[in-house]
């Protein structure tokens, strides 16, 4: 008969760390409420 094992699972996993993922979301978000308000601005401004 063959033997069953049981997988163990990690109580401490390593995560990979996410400071340079928070930074690139900030600064995209930032890029694009700059890129929407310049619009905006410009609409404005041609009206």
């Amino acid at each position: 008969m063959a033997k069953t094992e049981l997988q163990q699972t990690k109580t401490k996993e390593q995560e990979p760390p996410l400071k340079g993922t928070l930074a690139s979301v900030f600064f995209l978000g930032f890029f694009i409420i700059l890129s929407w308000v310049s619009v905006y601005l410009l609409y404005l401004h041609r009206l």
